[in-house]
């Protein structure tokens, strides 16, 4: 159970009711006791809105968070001794939320520095959402039955010829006498595969796409991880298959 919380969306500091019986000695159920009737007193209203109670499975309260206002209020009735606890607990907390004094003393160059990390990171984050839903776009229209070559060629500037043998050469895909099979790693992963007969009457396999491999691979292709070809215009741009059909 965790004791202590700082709510990281709002920044509201908490302390447990355990924290509390911890703090002052008392056993643990009479905190509870006395916060069921300090919140009885106080009634609904706007100022309990930062309470948060757990239960067990059973419905059983098993824990209480205060915020700063109703931690005090509570001890308000307790002894000095044990209100001093309390509260200079509840200035600790205050403290390390505070700004760290590392960062008080910090060069100006050496802000300038992190605001530029800071920034990296928001635009790292920013592409990783642009990423994330381009690959769900395309995992969404993803046809039955792709292989990775079939895949590929919806994208812009992949050499064809290059992309079974770059997965064998990455341990993704393996060559057999008939065609490639999917490494025992990323089986049912990455891809499937289907069975079907040659020209020959003689029976082989393919390797098909999963969703989550056509994310993987659409990955793979914005990152510069696939060949490409010589004419390749350098756009990272793709066709979904729902505009194919429409096209056709």
């Amino acid at each position: 159970m965790t004791q202590l919380i700082t709510n990281i969306n709002s920044e509201q500091l908490t302390m447990s009711s355990r924290e509390i019986a911890q703090l002052t000695g008392k056993q643990h159920k009479h905190v509870l006791r006395d916060i069921r009737a300090m919140l009885d007193a106080l009634g609904d209203g706007p100022d309990l809105g930062h309470v948060r109670e757990d239960r067990d499975g059973r419905g059983y309260t098993v824990c209480f968070h205060l915020d700063k206002e109703l931690t005090e209020t509570l001890v308000t009735g307790y002894s000095i001794p044990l209100r001093h606890k309390v509260i200079k607990r509840l200035h600790e907390l205050e403290q390390q939320q505070s700004t760290p004094g590392w960062l008080e003393n910090l060069s100006p160059h050496a802000r300038v520095v992190i605001e530029d990390l800071n920034s990296q990171v928001n635009h790292y984050r920013q592409e990783t959402d642009r990423l994330n839903a381009v690959c769900n776009d395309l995992a969404d229209n993803l046809k039955a039955g792709l292989t990775p070559v079939e895949f590929c060629r919806m994208l812009n500037g992949v050499n064809l010829n290059r992309v079974q043998p770059l997965l064998v050469e990455r341990k993704r895909l393996l060559k057999t006498a008939h065609g490639y099979r999917s490494a025992a790693a990323y089986r049912d992963k990455l891809f499937t595969e289907r069975r079907y007969l040659n020209k020959d009457k003689r029976p082989c396999e393919k390797v098909i796409l999963t969703q989550k491999g056509a994310k993987w691979l659409y990955a793979q292709y914005e990152q510069g991880k696939l060949v490409m070809r010589k004419d390749w215009d350098g756009r990272f741009t793709h066709l979904l298959f729902d505009n194919e059909e429409k096209a056709a």
